[in-house]
């Protein structure tokens, strides 16, 4: 298998997408942080002394999204048409799962894309709790499903 990323002399380069189709693309990712009760307690209670965590844990998402290209090396610049976010409360951890949709009509994929803007979203709950509990563990940081460009259809 040819990495796209090496070119023939095996020094790394950026894919060149140029005379690909533009065709809409979506690409959704989940993860989770797993807290201790007080932690859960303060968040679902709007009382962690940070502020509101979900609410900037959106917005870090968000960011995260737009700003890939500028963290992953070899990821393009893209203009995103859409970023959504939803925050699942998970009780019985305590925790919290994170999914987040990106969507654009483009050249290249944005599933990089979704799993940087769930990484940020939860580095952020880490961030604002982290007074509270430094235990908390980000796990199964994923791609859930895309679609779009030759790669074709993905759904876990």
């Amino acid at each position: 298998m040819d990495l796209t990323h090496l070119d023939e002399n095996n020094k790394p380069k950026m894919v060149d997408v140029s005379d690909k189709d533009e065709t809409t693309r979506i690409a959704i990712a989940s993860g989770i942080i797993e807290v201790t009760q007080d932690a859960y307690s303060a968040v679902v209670t709007n009382s962690a002394k940070k502020g509101p965590v979900l609410q900037t844990a959106v917005i870090a998402a968000i960011q995260g999204a737009k700003q890939t290209s500028s963290l992953i090396p070899m990821c393009h610049p893209l203009m995103l048409t859409s970023v959504k976010t939803e925050i699942e409360e998970l009780a019985e951890l305590p925790g919290f799962k994170l999914i987040v949709k990106v969507k654009l009509k483009g050249q290249t994929g944005v599933e990089m894309e979704a799993l940087t803007g769930v990484s940020l979203g939860l580095l952020t709950i880490y961030d604002m709790l982290k007074a509270i509990d430094k235990g908390m563990v980000i796990r199964d940081i994923q791609l859930e499903e895309k679609s779009g460009g030759n790669s074709g259809d993905f759904r876990r």
